[in-house]
């Protein structure tokens, strides 16, 4: 697991486990660009593995150029961190990484690495390419012999600085945590690549090791924007296990003020601007900051209890709980409980978002009938109000269902716990997140909206028919309310009769819901409403 992980960062710092370095061609000095190198250039890849949509994250930055350990020298660095169930559950990684390299031909000369992994922390620093009297690389390369070696920071760059002529192969050799790798870099043709970002004219390379079969096992890609930058849009490896992606999340060129240090004797440089927060474009979820402020640790949902602004204009407030009695046909005794409740602000599973929690129950006097006891999280992004991840542990009967889906609503995916993967229409909810997005919705009668949910693992239409307006009776008091129909776009459209009644305010609060079951007619009424006319 920690080689599958070390991979993820390789992919995007090394350009692959298999990670490739600096440049011999036709026996010559390979041409460098400095276009890759522009001071302020930020760089954010979203990583995936296999049915993990969200795996890891890694940002780069060209930070500034001065005087460093005696040497005019740029100044790069990098930030890898897996996120979601593989830092959870499989592999911690939370590295940093700094390289100085000469900025007239990108060798580096001495690189800093940070690396948490596996709940342990090691420092470590390397120095590269000691000067060979004034000169630090031979004026002509005899074949065979490479140019320097890079560390991988510094191989993300120099790639980046390359040609990548048509049909050109480039060899390279780099030095990773505990080998020497030598490799080749094959332009194979151009490709267009759409993402988030936008889409790209790219120039396709292949990385191979010809003397390292695990290496070239990975059949690692490079794709590369077909400009000066050549920056590197999508990069994949295939292992075993599932294929790995790293894609553009977002490309910031806003001009970060360079870091002038002078005269710099000790490992540590000057300050470096904190990072911001980068906001990608079409509605993706921002990279947060890897050092938020302290948090207090739920272990229960995996929350930090960070102070964020709660949500603005939404028809209901962080803390609502809302309670029902469920009954059977006509009677007049509950059979279960339901409770909706909605959990504040915070950062889940590495998300900016909030939290639904729902417990359904039978009551005891009904439990030697049908025994029910389901609880049900949604975590939804709390600007969009879109689900990024699911969790149901359904018990009823003698059936049991322990299910998590993560959802990547800006690429359409969705991946379960049981390694399922599924497209999806961008904007799907889950059967839980779409009772509190539709009272957002304008239910004036006779509005009909239309919605993608997830249910059964897999997205169905959702219908929702605004019909009339009436007044119901709960318990002892006449309520104003709104009848809506819950259709979907099933062979049979209105096979459970589901009806909704929501309050006719602002609160568009879910008063009663009916269907039909396999044991007969359902209701579920409101019992308390907790919060006054907003």
């Amino acid at each position: 697991m920690k080689r599958l992980l070390f991979m993820i960062g390789l992919l995007l710092i090394a350009c692959v486990v298999c990670a490739p370095l600096l440049a011999q061609h036709n026996d010559e000095a390979v041409p460098f660009s400095k276009a890759p190198y522009r001071i302020g250039e930020r760089l954010t890849y979203h990583v995936s593995f296999s049915s993990f949509i969200d795996a890891a994250h890694v940002e780069l930055q060209v930070v500034g150029r001065g005087t460093y350990f005696n040497r005019d020298s740029l100044l790069l660095r990098a930030h890898v961190e897996t996120t979601g169930i593989v830092n959870a559950a499989l592999y911690s990684i939370n590295n940093d990484y700094t390289t100085y390299i000469d900025p007239e031909t990108g060798l580096p000369f001495r690189s800093q690495q940070t690396l948490r992994e596996g709940g342990r922390t090691a420092d470590t620093s390397s120095e590269y390419n000691a000067p060979l009297g004034t000169s630090a690389i031979p004026a002509r390369l005899r074949t065979g012999e490479f140019p320097g070696t890079y560390d991988m920071l510094s191989t993300f760059y120099r790639l980046r600085a390359l040609p990548l002529a048509e049909g050109a192969t480039y060899r390279f050799q780099m030095q990773g945590e505990d080998e020497m790798y030598q490799l080749e870099l094959k332009v194979t043709g151009h490709q267009l690549i759409k993402t988030n970002v936008g889409s790209f004219s790219t120039i396709v390379t292949q990385v191979r090791a010809p003397n390292n079969g695990d290496a070239n096992s990975y059949h690692a890609r490079i794709y590369f924007s077909d400009d000066e930058r050549h920056v590197p849009v999508l990069l994949t490896a295939q292992h075993k296990s599932g294929e790995i992606r790293a894609e553009l999340a977002s490309s910031d060129l806003r001009g970060v003020q360079p870091v002038q240090a002078s005269g710099v004797a000790s490992p540590t440089p000057s300050p470096v601007p904190s990072r911001q927060i980068i906001v990608p474009p079409q509605g993706r979820n921002p990279v947060q900051s890897r050092r938020p402020p302290p948090a207090s640790s739920d272990a229960s949902n995996n929350a930090q209890t960070v102070t964020r602004p709660q949500p603005t204009n939404l028809p209901f407030k962080v803390g609502e709980q809302l309670n029902y009695n469920v009954y059977l046909g006509s009677a007049t005794q509950p059979v279960g409980t339901a409770s909706f409740l909605v959990r504040p602000r915070a950062k889940y599973f590495n998300h900016d978002g909030m939290l639904y929690a729902v417990r359904v129950q039978t009551v005891p006097a009904a439990q030697r009938i049908f025994f029910v006891n389901d609880q049900i999280n949604s975590y939804v992004d709390p600007v969009t109000l879109l689900p990024f991840r699911s969790e149901l542990n359904l018990v009823e009967g003698t059936n049991r269902v322990s299910q998590i889906f993560t959802l990547d609503q800006d690429h359409g995916l969705a991946a379960s716990s049981t390694g399922q993967r599924l497209e999806i229409p961008v904007g799907t909810h889950d059967f839980v997140s779409v009772a509190y997005a539709l009272r957002s919705f304008n239910l004036d009668p006779p509005k009909r909206n239309a919605v993608s949910i997830l249910v059964h693992n897999r997205p169905r239409t959702l219908f929702i028919t605004s019909l009339r307006r009436e007044t119901i009776t709960l318990g002892s008091t006449q309520v104003r309310a709104i009848q809506i129909s819950l259709t979907t776009d099933d062979p049979v459209p209105d096979k459970y009769q589901l009806r909704l009644w929501v309050s006719d305010d602002s609160r568009r609060l879910p008063l009663r819901i009916t269907g039909v079951s396999p044991l007969g007619p359902v209701r579920a009424d409101l019992a308390i409403i907790p919060l006054t006319e907003q």
